[in-house]
């Protein structure tokens, strides 16, 4: 494969990390928005002592998850927007969050092993100019 192929190929996983991260990002928050609606109208109809609790329950429910995804999908953008400026630290960050993405059945399991697929043709490539 020659370099500009594989460029190409980096591009578009660039764009697909920062899809992926947005969306994540998108998703927490919607999470977080209706999580936090919900909880509004049972506050709203409990007592002074059962909202402490609900304060206590929406903290957890609604806040963490969201904060644990927009946590995951930091490393997705940086890698993207890494790729698509053409910074030699992107492609191991890009290997490393590939490494991650590969839990996540099935679009996270294709971008991973599309990650590391580039990964490997960029090595070997730069093993095949230095020699």
């Amino acid at each position: 494969m020659d370099a500009q192929k594989l460029d190409n190929h980096k591009k578009v996983l660039g764009i697909l990390y920062v899809v992926s991260g947005t969306l994540t990002i998108i998703g927490a928050l919607l999470i977080n928005a209706i999580l936090s609606l919900v909880f509004s109208f049972a506050f709203d109809n409990a007592n002074p002592e059962e909202q402490k609790v609900i304060d206590f329950v929406t903290a957890i429910v609604a806040y963490v998850p969201g904060l644990i995804m927009i946590f995951f999908a930091g490393p997705s953008l940086l890698a993207g927007i890494g790729l698509l400026a053409k910074q030699k630290w992107a492609l191991i960050l890009s290997l490393i969050v590939g490494c991650l993405k590969l839990f996540s059945f099935p679009i996270g399991t294709a971008i991973g092993v599309y990650a590391i697929w580039i990964f490997s043709e960029d090595q070997k490539l730069s093993r095949t100019t230095q020699a």
